[in-house]
């Protein structure tokens, strides 16, 4: 028997309960992964409370995790029994074992461990998606990126700065903005207190920001638009404070004939073509030296509940990891 966290239904952390579960033999096209280490993701948390809909309960969630191959299915020809593998964006990851496709499994490279792998793919395939597909950005834009000091914002950030980019990052704290600061965020703003649209015109003398990666949601849209530059791109690609409300297309015209889009991982890794180009691009850079993966925490899996929470509070910085 094998241990997972499930849910019975929707609710707050405390359903989040560790149960006996049977994974049994995979099927045609499957492997088995025993699992060493699983990602913290604030999609988990919109599964978990209904925002995002779970077909079925009880159900485990979580999106990404990593560990070794312990079993093939019929038709499986790229793996084999001992590789060490990753994957993002496939529920069910909050488990000791599991069976699954192989569309969005990779090969862990030597010189990445088992938690950064798992610390790193959903943050790190989002950041590659927006950066690279989403709004390619160039050597001087001026972009501003929410969480800045989160899983996501911290990659964003540094990422973003090898790509020659002004980053103007939002933080709730000092701490959050010296953290920020030493991962190539060159300006960051404290939300809590300060203008966040009147701050980017200010550091972009008067311009605005190219694109706007807003993670947050709901609370943020509008000053996101209000801080582009004419013909910027605001992408809302996450729902911290709750999903954005309908939103009447003609603003964007005064405001600069901007344009807004609402990215997902899902699509960017819908094909094999996708998962290997974005899994590459990451591992490359991470290998590079030149984006560092910060695990800032640590949990048992067995302990979700309470890293949950601690998400939720804003207490935690760049990625979270639970241990199997």
């Amino acid at each position: 028997m094998t241990k997972a966290i499930r849910i019975h239904g929707k609710g707050g952390p405390e359903i989040l309960k560790w149960e006996d579960i049977e994974v049994g033999k995979p099927g045609k096209g499957e492997i088995r992964i025993k699992q060493n280490a699983c990602g913290l993701n604030y999609i988990d948390v919109y599964f978990r409370t209904g925002l995002y809909p779970i077909p079925s309960y009880p159900a485990v969630i979580g999106m990404e995790a990593a560990g070794v191959v312990e079993d093939i299915g019929d038709g499986v020809s790229e793996f084999k029994i001992g590789d060490r593998v990753t994957y993002p964006m496939v529920p069910g990851a909050y488990a000791e074992a599991r069976c699954m496709p192989t569309l969005k499994v990779v090969r862990i490279p030597d010189g990445i461990d088992d938690k950064t792998a798992a610390a790193m793919m959903l943050k790190g395939m989002t950041a590659h998606y927006l950066l690279h597909r989403t709004y390619p950005v160039k050597k001087g834009d001026p972009i501003l990126v929410y969480a800045a000091a989160g899983g996501v914002g911290l990659i964003l950030c540094q990422w973003a700065k090898l790509l020659g980019a002004t980053v103007i990052g939002c933080v709730g704290s000092e701490e959050k903005a010296e953290i920020a600061k030493a991962h190539g965020c060159d300006h960051p703003i404290l939300y809590r207190t300060e203008n966040i649209a009147a701050r980017v015109k200010e550091i972009t003398d008067g311009k605005g920001a190219a694109v706007a990666y807003d993670s947050i949601g709901k609370a943020t849209f509008e000053a996101s638009l209000d801080s582009l530059r004419p013909f910027g791109m605001m992408v809302t690609y996450g729902n911290a404070s709750g999903p954005v409300d309908p939103v009447n297309l003609g603003i964007l015209g005064p405001k600069g004939s901007l344009y807004v889009t609402r990215p997902t991982l899902g699509t960017h890794t819908a094909t094999r073509e996708l998962v290997l180009d974005g899994a590459n691009a990451l591992f490359d850079v991470v290998k590079s030296g030149k984006v560092k993966i910060e695990i800032n925490q640590t949990y048992a899996l067995k302990d979700a509940a309470q890293a949950h929470r601690d998400l939720e509070a804003r207490e935690t910085t760049g990625s979270t990891v639970f241990t199997v």
